[in-house]
C-alpha cells in the first residue's frame, strides 16, 4: 500500500461574522495556490441574505450552497435562480461584477473558493457558468459518494473548465467507512476540511479544521461514530506570483492595473444603467 501524505498544517480559520475564512492569498493561499481563498459559510439566515454586486478579476470563484436556492446576476448577462446544491462558477477574466442572495431560511452552510488563473486567462473574457444540482457529477463509492465540483474522478468530469490541473470534491461517508484517494502524481498541493461530523484524516481526528498536506502520497478519510462530509482539493501548484488587489488576484502588476480600470468602467456603467 502506498504511503499517506504528510499533514503540514491544521487551520481553524478566522471568523468574519457568519463566515469562517480558512484560506486567503495573504497566508496559506500562497502555499495552496491555485487554491488561494476559501470561505466556509454556516449561519442562520432569512430569505434575501446575500452579497451585493461586487467585482473580481484575474480569478475564478466557485460557490456551492447545498441548503438554499440562490438568486444570481452577473455582468456577463446571466441571471436566474440556481437550485440548492448547484455550482456557481464565475471566471472573472479581466474584470466582472456579480451578486447573489440566498432564498432559504434557517441554518445554511456553503463554501466559496477562489482559483488563481494563469496568464493566458487572467486578462481574457469573463464567463458565468451555473450548474444545476442534477448536473453535478456524483460517483458512488463503498459506503458513500464523491461529488465532482472541479476536475475529474473515475471517468466523471466536471462540466466546468477550471483552466488549472485540479480536483475539488465533496466526499460523503457513512458511519464506520474508510476511503483512500490517490491524487494524480502532478498534484503537489492539497487540503481537506471535515465540515460535517467527526472524522479521521490520515488517521488523525479532525472536525471543522482545514488539513493542509505536503509531499506526495495518498489521502485517507475515515468516518468514526458519525457520517461525515469532507471538502477535498488537490492540484498542481500554480507557478506564478500572486499580485493582490482588493478583490482581484493577478500574476503581474500590469494585469492588475488594467483590470482595475476595466472594473471601474463596468461599475460606472452599472450605476447609469
Amino acid at each position: 500500500m502506498d504511503k499517506l501524505r504528510t499533514i503540514h498544517n491544521r487551520i481553524r480559520g478566522s471568523q468574519h461574522g457568519p463566515i469562517n475564512r480558512l484560506v486567503s492569498p495573504q497566508d496559506i493561499g500562497e502555499q495552496l495556490k491555485p487554491f488561494i481563498f476559501l470561505d466556509y459559510f454556516n449561519a442562520e439566515i432569512e430569505p434575501g441574505f446575500g452579497f451585493p454586486m461586487h467585482p473580481h478579476s484575474g480569478i475564478a470563484t466557485l460557490t456551492w450552497q447545498p441548503g438554499s436556492d440562490v438568486l444570481y446576476q452577473d455582468t456577463t448577462g446571466k441571471n436566474g435562480t440556481l437550485k440548492a446544491g448547484g455550482l456557481e462558477w464565475m471566471n472573472a477574466g479581466g474584470g466582472a461584477w456579480h451578486q447573489a442572495s440566498l432564498q432559504g431560511k434557517g441554518k445554511v452552510s456553503g463554501f466559496q473558493l477562489w482559483v488563481a488563473m494563469p496568464p493566458d486567462v487572467e486578462d481574457g473574457p469573463s464567463l458565468g457558468q451555473y450548474v444545476p444540482p442534477e448536473e453535478v457529477p456524483v460517483f458512488n463509492i463503498s459506503g458513500g459518494e464523491v461529488k465532482v465540483f472541479l476536475g475529474s474522478f473515475n471517468g466523471l468530469t466536471s462540466p466546468i473548465t477550471s483552466h488549472q490541473d485540479m480536483n475539488y470534491y465533496v466526499i460523503s461517508l457513512h458511519r464506520g467507512q474508510t476511503w483512500r484517494y490517490k491524487p494524480p502524481v502532478e498534484h503537489d498541493v492539497g487540503f481537506a476540511f471535515c465540515f460535517e461530523g467527526n472524522g479521521l484524516i490520515q488517521g488523525e481526528n479532525t472536525s471543522s479544521e482545514l488539513i493542509v498536506f505536503e509531499g506526495d502520497g495518498d489521502i485517507e478519510i475515515s468516518s468514526k461514530t458519525d457520517s461525515i462530509k469532507v471538502l477535498l482539493g488537490t492540484a498542481k501548484k500554480h507557478p506564478y506570483s500572486l499580485i493582490l488587489g482588493t478583490s482581484s488576484v493577478h500574476t503581474n502588476s500590469v494585469s492588475l492595473k488594467n483590470s482595475l480600470e476595466r472594473i471601474r468602467l463596468i461599475g460606472t456603467s452599472l450605476k447609469h444603467a
